[in-house]
């Protein structure tokens, strides 16, 4: 997983110009073991670390565009870059798991039950696998 952002983090952190930070191979490998023993459902991918909530975005659609297409982002929230560069300038292992519960670029939104029931899986997954740690 690769988390890619358009702001400053890790200049401001390190003074180095970074736009993207993998998450810990370890780590995603173990969730990975986690979500196929559970039977929970998952999907690996790569996010766009914002610093505005998409919701209060005026034209988020024109912050899609400016996402660079050859990184394969599938959606985004707003801490896992500033975790991912922290966790790698201090020599530490990240790694994040998201449920994405509305799209404004999509226009759709889960129901209570659906959010309810993809929440309780991440909650699940987070648990089991840091058994494992």
């Amino acid at each position: 997983m690769k988390v890619t952002q358009d702001g400053n983090f890790a200049e401001n952190m390190s003074g180095e110009k970074c736009d993207t930070v993998l998450a810990s191979s370890i780590l995603n490998e173990k969730i990975e073991e986690t979500a196929k023993e559970q039977n929970i459902q998952y999907v690996k991918t790569n996010v766009a670390c914002t610093e505005c909530f998409d919701a209060y975005m005026i034209h988020p659609e024109e912050y899609v565009k400016r996402l660079p297409k050859d990184k394969n982002i599938t959606c985004s929230e707003m801490e896992a870059f500033a975790l991912f560069y922290t966790a790698k300038m201090l020599g530490k292992e990240a790694a994040c798991l998201l449920t994405v519960v509305d799209s404004n670029c999509k226009k759709e939104v889960l129901t209570t039950e659906e959010r309810e029931k993809s929440l309780n899986d991440m909650i699940r997954l987070a648990l089991e696998t840091a058994i494992k740690i």
